[in-house]
């Protein structure tokens, strides 16, 4: 079950070790937006690690020599007001906030619906379920935000399977997270 509580112990794969986290430096047309991404599974987190080691490689931040990134992990401490949305399954809701913030202007409702939120949780769309995405947001499976590819889409997205990210958009939500350390991971080559 997704939640997000005082306590939880969540991950985040880079590069290089991230004990300060910036809004500004993080990329937009993400899953929820521009933010700041965590995960509660560590093995998801290294899988974004080998991804973020590929793109710094590919903008010259790193040496293609480079084999390691850092897990950094970080303990929830809630503030008040702060508003949080967490989409407890991966069904339409979810979806259309995806596809919103992937595609402008697919949804401007919903994405100007989630720009009150300080942290958004919920099912992560990953490098195995892009294509499924790409697709839906093409059209491919008929009108996007129609019944009938909104099913299909999550269908063949399994999302029982999907694992979890929280998604740290504001500032104030920054403050909510307390850096705890981080493990050095070698990639095998």
């Amino acid at each position: 079950m997704l939640e997000l509580s005082n306590g939880l112990l969540l991950y985040h794969g880079s590069y290089c070790e991230v004990k300060k986290p910036d809004i500004e430096r993080c990329a937009k047309n993400k899953d929820f937006g521009q933010g700041f991404y965590l995960t509660s599974s560590k093995e998801q987190a290294v899988s974004f690690l080998k991804t973020s080691i590929i793109k710094a490689v590919a903008d010259r931040s790193i040496l293609r020599e480079q084999d390691f990134g850092y897990i950094s992990i970080f303990e929830i401490n809630l503030i008040k007001d702060i508003e949080i949305n967490i989409f407890k399954t991966a069904n339409e809701e979810w979806l259309h906030c995806i596809a919103a913030h992937r595609k402008k202007h697919s949804f401007n409702k919903v994405e100007m619906e989630m720009l009150k939120y300080d942290v958004i949780v919920g099912k992560i769309a990953d490098d195995t379920t892009n294509a499924v995405l790409t697709a839906y947001i093409a059209g491919v499976f008929g009108e996007i935000g129609s019944k009938e590819a909104d099913e299909f889409c999550i269908k063949q997205l399994l999302p029982n399977r999907l694992k979890n990210q929280y998604c740290f958009k504001t500032d104030k939500s920054l403050e909510c997270i307390k850096f705890i350390g981080s493990e050095k991971i070698w990639l095998k080559r």
